[in-house]
């Protein structure tokens, strides 16, 4: 019950700043960063691996993993690549 109202907090706070044009600038600019982390999180999940598996398939360390996972690392194109391939997804880039 506290979660929910936590996050029915979280909501009413994120309206308000929403409606300030740098923050809603800010949020809009990192929204394609967490949707990626998001689905690679829910199809590491999925499958049942861990931070320490993927990494291993990466030849990186899960330190790395971690990092991308929690939006403190700002990832290269070929990181993006290795991960995919780790997790045996295909990645599409659009433009439009």
């Amino acid at each position: 019950m506290l979660l929910l109202n936590c996050m029915k907090d979280f909501d009413d706070y994120k309206k308000e700043w929403m409606k300030n044009p740098k923050f809603r600038k800010a949020y809009d600019d990192l929204e394609l960063e967490y949707a990626l982390i998001d689905k690679i999180i829910e199809k590491r999940i999925k499958e049942g691996l861990t931070q320490t598996e993927i990494a291993r398939r990466m030849g990186t360390k899960q330190s790395a993993i971690s990092r991308f996972e929690s939006g403190n690392y700002n990832p290269t194109l070929a990181f993006i690549k290795k991960l995919a391939d780790a997790l045996d997804v295909k990645l599409k880039i659009t433009i439009s």
